[in-house]
């Protein structure tokens, strides 16, 4: 059963009832995150999140991790590039107090000075552990190579000179111009009573009643070509390749996840088998698809010995100019439309992801889609709408490589031209 409903401070709740589960997962969703962040703010929304937590006017950091314990629950947050997201996961006889917690930690956060300048250490370490890891400092070289200088393309967590600049006054500025009823939803799924879920939600949440702030200025992204080559002393050389992706509400949305399933989205896709499984060039190796919602960007990437980064790179130019050329066949379409469906219809049974589609639906789109509607979409994929998508978006022309290890940029420059 799904409900959609306002609460007196006009703040939208979206909800869905799944009584076979014994959890429920309610989630307060901003729509704000990095790419809203003006000259200096780099990185605030994600240091805000951990802000969230360190203490209110009733509650200390460590009297939050204890009640969340008790509750034998889980409490946490996530920020992206458009979105902050903080949540709560209980067992339904707990769902009253988990929200009296959840909406004082978001709305009655104190910030202390104390505490910005203890959890700027932590963000730090947090930068550093990125940097410390190939392949996740890789795509963060590859979103800023690929999209700058668009505000998509800058790192989740900022950087070490805005962070260490940041201040109490400048949260809570940022807090006053996008944190507001009218950019905030409050999505929830699992088990739980109608009758009783309103009038907790308009206790703890009804006070929430600060004036809208200026619009969203975003604007779409523009994927740009081009080779950046970070040389690091590492064990193996890691690649990141990309192209132009489509937005998140996109009419093809659907065939291009179908062409980026095809292409290295699972272990039979054409880059697996013919990297790793036939030439044994890579352990790891895959694409993705990130969509926002005015653009998007289709990533490979790969991880092999150093001597062997010009040889994957050839291979996996060669696979996207044939996808190009050649389309998908009927067989690869259908199991690509079989791991999609499949892939939807398990991830809605748990009330955590159920209640991240609830809030993308809302925010998106402004309404429900129903897993019904949803895998009749993608049934309606054909080959033509995929090789269609493909030549519009697999267009060698326009891709950016990143590469991050002990490899020259000679080397690497020959085997994509």
């Amino acid at each position: 059963m799904f409900r959609r409903f306002l609460l007196s401070n006009g703040l939208r709740v979206v909800a869905e009832r799944m009584p076979a589960h014994r959890s429920v997962t309610v989630g307060v969703w901003v729509n704000v995150g990095s790419r809203d962040e003006g000259p200096g703010e780099e990185g605030l929304s994600h240091f805000l999140e951990h802000m969230f937590f360190k203490g209110t006017r009733t509650r200390s950091a460590a009297d939050i991790s204890h009640e969340i314990d008790a509750l034998g629950g889980e409490l946490n947050a996530f920020t992206t590039r458009e979105t902050t997201t903080f949540y709560v996961k209980v067992l339904e006889p707990q769902l009253k107090p988990a929200l009296a917690l959840l909406a004082d930690l978001f709305l009655h956060s104190r910030f202390l000075p104390r505490e910005v300048e203890k959890e700027k250490e932590v963000v730090l370490d947090e930068l550093r552990m990125v940097q410390d890891d190939p392949e996740d400092f890789v795509q963060e070289l590859h979103a800023e190579q690929a999209m700058a200088p668009h505000p998509l393309a800058r790192p989740i967590l900022g950087r070490a000179a805005t962070i260490k600049a940041l201040d109490r006054g400048s949260l809570l500025r940022y807090v006053g111009t996008h944190y507001h009823p009218g950019r905030t939803i409050i999505a929830v799924a699992g088990r739980f009573e109608v009758k009783n879920l309103v009038p907790w939600l308009e206790a703890s949440f009804g006070a929430f009643d600060r004036p809208d702030g200026p619009g969203l200025r975003r604007w779409p992204p523009v994927v740009r070509g081009g080779l950046l080559v970070r040389r690091k002393p590492l064990e193996q050389a890691h690649l990141c390749l990309g192209l132009t992706g489509v937005p998140v509400t996109h009419k093809d949305r659907y065939a291009a996840h179908a062409l980026n399933a095809v292409l290295g989205g699972s272990v039979s896709s054409r880059l697996f088998q013919e990297v790793r499984e036939k030439r044994g060039l890579a352990y790891s190796i895959y694409s993705y698809l990130a969509s926002y919602s005015d653009g998007g960007l289709l990533t490979v990437y790969a991880a092999t010995r150093p001597r062997e980064a010009a040889r994957v790179l050839e291979l996996i130019c060669r696979q996207i100019r044939r996808l190009r050329e050649d389309g998908v066949t009927r067989t690869e379409l259908d199991r690509a439309k079989t791991q999609m469906k499949g892939g939807l219809l398990l991830s809605l049974e748990s009330t955590h992801s159920r209640m991240n589609h609830l809030a993308k639906d809302e925010l998106h789109w402004g309404r429900r889609s129903s897993p019904e509607a949803l895998l009749a979409e993608i049934d309606q994929i054909s080959t033509e709408q995929v090789a269609r998508v493909a030549d519009e978006l697999l267009d060698a022309a326009r891709l950016s490589i990143t590469v991050l290890g002990p490899v020259s940029e000679r080397a690497v420059a020959a085997a994509i031209r």
